[in-house]
């Protein structure tokens, strides 16, 4: 199948889920809102030309817990929602972009401008609050992206919020591997690469596996810089525990 194709037959998945999130959503359930942001997902994996593998899924909290992962990729966000819908803290650059900021935007997305500090602040408070709640929240706690070699380190600022609401943390690590078992750097959207850059990289890769461990709960004892390194050491375990012996 064509590039060209593929692309069109994404921006058709696209338009569906725009038109269900604007028809659908408003009428529906959590509960409902949430399969059917899984299936949606899921069919944008496998648009994308992925299949899903989640392991240790035993371990998943339903609720008032502050997801961590580390960050590859835009698709990074579907991966998590096929596994599990959840609410995400993102660049306030996202809400500009088409469609998809859109989508950001109506999915509870929590938006933080980077370049002022003061805005950390505000993020955390709304965070505990919703943590208080009983809600789940995914941060990328590296705050940029990274081929997914490694991992950079894990700023602090975040898990003040799960710290003041006193709800465990949740890590979660993302690999992608190719058709011959490796680790695949295909999907990484990092330095200069523009999104169609990245997009184009990512179709062409050929069938790819997006894994996700569910790392088990740490709870939110002792300080934010204790609970991050908690935190890190546990996905840098599992990205350990899942890399293949090369890299493409």
């Amino acid at each position: 199948m064509s590039l060209f194709v593929r692309k069109t037959r994404l921006l058709g998945h696209l338009l569906r889920g725009a038109f269900t999130v604007a028809l659908r959503f408003p009428r529906a359930s959590t509960e409902a809102r949430h399969a059917m942001n899984r299936a949606w997902s899921l069919k944008m994996l496998q648009l994308c030309g992925m299949k899903l593998v989640v392991h240790n899924d035993a371990a998943t909290l339903d609720a008032g817990a502050l997801v961590v992962s580390n960050h590859i990729s835009w698709i990074d966000i579907y991966v998590i929602n096929a596994w599990r819908p959840t609410p995400f803290v993102s660049k306030a650059e996202i809400r500009n972009w088409p469609l998809i900021g859109w989508f950001a935007q109506n999915l509870d997305t929590v938006f933080v401008e980077r370049e002022k500090r003061s805005d950390a602040r505000r993020i955390m408070h709304e965070l505990a609050a919703r943590l208080q709640r009983g809600e789940l929240m995914c941060v990328f706690p590296e705050g940029t992206t990274s081929d997914g070699r490694a991992l950079k380190p894990f700023h602090t600022n975040m898990f003040q919020a799960a710290v003041e609401a006193e709800r465990p943390v949740q890590p979660l690590c993302i690999y992608y591997e190719d058709a011959q078992g490796r680790q695949s750097v295909a999907p990484a959207y990092i330095d200069d690469v523009s999104l169609k850059q990245s997009l184009d990289a990512l179709l062409k890769a050929g069938p790819l596996t997006a894994h996700v461990y569910v790392g088990e709960p740490i709870a939110a004892e002792g300080d934010r810089r204790k609970l991050a390194g908690q935190a890190q050491a546990a996905v840098e375990a599992a990205l350990e525990s899942m890399r293949g012996p090369a890299v493409i």
